[in-house]
């Protein structure tokens, strides 16, 4: 019942080294590290001497945010969690997914976004209002196994469930975006499971699965930018595209009473 971690790099080369030892000082510890590193050529903060300890792929392209997953085939272990180069865990965090996964079987985040009030799949919209689950300081520190929608920042699962991940493929627009929000709804339309963020005590910061939110908060997060792709399309406007598509194949939300999953 091992754990294999993948970290993935971009520009943010200078918390690597961080992130490892807090994997390695929590209380479950993973039973090995693997790296994969989007075109590191022009990040001047890696640490190649880190990187030398652990194995590791480096790219001379940036394969955006879906390719860590398909790398996520290596791992050894029962279970695998992907991580995001700014998220750092608690040292109970890796505990904490093993603790749900014995009540609450499904993929578990980090961060989880739950739509209350889903409108008609053409008119969606990843910015439409929602109720933020996790670590987040403007969202809901969940005291409970909380189901949601999607999730991130990390993915904690079983590794066979990759198997549903690669079912369907993207359209080559959307590298940069999306994988959190398909990975749910392949989970959900080819084995109905759910997927949930794991408790995060608003007293107790060692449970959570980002301690240092605020490494988002930069530049390099397409979250926090108006930046655009190759193409000139604003990454914003397609996360909003990839949800509405979504959508309109199949994916329902948690508050849709036809995909309302019995826990109890």
């Amino acid at each position: 019942m091992g754990i294999t971690v993948i970290l993935n790099g971009y520009k943010r080369g200078n918390q690597l080294e961080e992130q490892i030892n807090a994997l390695n000082s929590g209380t479950v510890k993973p039973d090995e590290i693997l790296l994969w590193y989007n075109y590191p050529g022009d990040d001047d903060l890696i640490n190649y001497e880190v990187v030398s300890k652990i194995p590791t792929a480096l790219n001379n392209k940036n394969y955006g945010v879906w390719a860590r997953f398909y790398f996520a085939f290596n791992a050894q272990n029962e279970y695998v969690c992907i991580f995001d180069d700014d998220t750092i865990p608690g040292s109970r965090w890796l505990e904490n997914c093993l603790q749900t996964m014995k009540t609450h079987e499904g993929l578990l985040g980090t961060v989880g976004l739950l739509y209350p009030k889903p409108n008609p799949p053409q008119h969606s919209s990843y910015y439409e209002p929602y109720i933020r689950y996790g670590w987040v300081n403007n969202g809901i520190q969940n005291e409970e196994i909380t189901q949601v929608d999607l999730v991130g920042h990390s993915w904690f699962f079983k590794k066979e469930w990759l198997s549903y991940f690669v079912r369907e493929q993207p359209h080559p627009k959307y590298t940069t975006c999306g994988e959190d929000m398909h990975f749910s709804y392949m989970l959900q339309k080819y084995a109905n499971i759910p997927t949930y963020v794991p408790p995060h005590p608003s007293n107790d910061k060692s449970f959570w699965g980002s301690i240092k939110g605020e490494y988002g908060d930069d530049d390099v997060s397409l979250w926090n930018t108006n930046k655009s792709n190759d193409e000139g399309t604003p990454f914003k406007h397609l996360m909003n595209e990839y949800f509405v598509n979504q959508r309109i194949k199949g994916w329902k939300l948690v508050n849709e009473k036809q995909n309302r999953y019995d826990t109890d």
